[in-house]
Parts: C-alpha cells; structure tokens; sequence
C-alpha cells in the first residue's frame, strides 16, 4: 500500500507537467497526495474494519473523500462523493486500480484476491474494464507477496492484457499520452514494473513514460513494493508528505498485516 501512495505523491508534480527522463527529483515542495492516496487509505480502512458490505465501503470512501474534498477526484467520481444515494456508474476509469493495493496484502487466496478486489470496486467502478483493471492490479500485488517470479508475473499479465508483449519503453517514453481509462494504463504501469531493476527504478521509469503518471505509479509500485520492498530512505520522505490520520492508519495496515 505505501509504495502506491509514493508513487501518487512522487508522481503528483508531473502528472500535468510531464518529465520524459528518470532524472527528476522524487520528492518537491509542491508534491502531495492525490485522490490516488486518499481512496487507497479508504480501501485499507474497509479492509481492517473486515466490513465489505456495500455500504460500509460507499461510507468509507465517501468518509475519506469529504476529509480530503480537494485531492483531485474526477469528475463523475467527485459528483457520487457529493449526492445523497450513489450508485456505480460504469467506469472503466483507472481509480478503481489506482486504490486497490490494500487488497493484494490482506487476501489470502487468489479468490479473496478476486472476491475483496470486486467488493471495493464494484460500488463506483462496475464496468468489466474497471474491475479487471483493479483485479489484475491486486492479483500481481498477491502473487509477488506470495513469491511469483517476475517472469511468473510475466506470464500472468500478458495473459490479461496481451498489449504488454508489444511495449516498449522508448516508445512510451516519446509517445504515450494522457489516458485515464484501465484498459490505456494499467497495461503500460504493469510493464514498467516488469522492466524494473528495483523499487525506485520503477518509480522513475514508470514517470518517465509520461500520461496519468500519478495513477501509474501508484499502480506499479504497489506492485514493486511487494516484489522488491521500499527502500528505508523513501519510507522516511514519505512520511513528510502525509497528514497524521494517514500515517496512523498506514502504521496499524502494516501491524495488522505484517507488512516491514
């Protein structure tokens, strides 16, 4: 979970502005959290409650998104924070794989992978492409949690976005452009996760590509953080960057969940 709010805060000050390079300071005073962290909080929240009815995650999320109003949230999804009976609105929008890291350290089995992933996504996002952007997302975090090689993890991504075989890291680098639907991101954040060396090589190669680079990081370093770890020094600077309700919950996450 904390490696996918790294990457959101660390991608923040370029998701508008972005850097084609790997050399790029990390951490700037005008880094924050955005909606990417603040809905993978919520995720956390519901999961330590162990309550995944649907309105216990509807009041999480809304709880968290009212105490954070100007974090970023997209249009349709700001709008369901604010009306008096949300329902989902079939998006294939990439939040519902920006927030669902929580999932891959909690479930203890590819189908608690499955079945949590769909309980905390299916309340906004209940477009096939939204929930198999948040699944496929959760399932890498548990399959790396649970030893996967990374040509295992290899094999598990292309099988559900073929895409992945055809990138190529140059290419995105010049080309890729700003989407904000899973179909156009999770496949580009998964593959730089795969052509990674180590935790902040991903951080910085997944920026470097460009687009939505706030949520792609989120994504693909919730991903490195359960198959590399997070190196102490980008633990510390995180810290600096978050309110003290959200190192709270982050440090109970991790005692609950054994997470170093």
């Amino acid at each position: 979970m904390l490696g996918a709010i790294i990457g959101d805060t660390a991608g923040s000050v370029y998701q508008f502005y972005n850097t084609r390079t790997k050399d790029f300071k990390l951490f700037t005073n005008r880094s924050r959290p955005t909606d990417d962290s603040i809905m993978t909080l919520a995720v956390a929240e519901i999961l330590l409650s162990s309550d995944t009815s649907y309105e216990n995650v509807v009041n999480t999320f809304r709880k968290w998104g009212n105490n954070y109003p100007y974090a970023g949230y997209g249009g349709r999804f700001g709008h369901w924070l604010r009306v008096s009976n949300p329902k989902p609105y079939n998006s294939c929008g990439d939040g519902s794989a920006m927030r669902i890291s929580p999932v891959g350290w909690v479930a203890k089995s590819e189908e608690e992978v499955v079945k949590l992933s769909r309980a905390v996504t299916e309340v906004t996002h209940n477009h096939p492409e939204g929930i198999k952007g948040a699944e496929v997302v959760a399932m890498c975090i548990f399959k790396a949690r649970m030893g996967a090689s990374k040509e295992q993890l290899r094999e598990y991504i292309v099988s559900q976005y073929p895409i992945v075989e055809t990138l190529d890291y140059e290419d995105l680098r010049k080309n890729y452009e700003f989407y904000e639907i899973c179909q156009r991101t999770v496949p580009q954040a998964l593959y730089c996760f795969l052509i990674s060396k180590d935790f902040e090589d991903c951080l910085r190669t997944t920026i470097s590509i460009g687009g939505d680079c706030d949520t792609t990081a989120a994504m693909s370093c919730a991903v490195a953080e359960a198959f590399y770890g997070i190196p102490n020094d980008l633990k510390e600077q995180i810290m600096e960057y978050l309110d003290i309700d959200m190192i709270e919950l982050i440090e109970k996450f991790q005692k609950e969940f054994s997470i170093k």
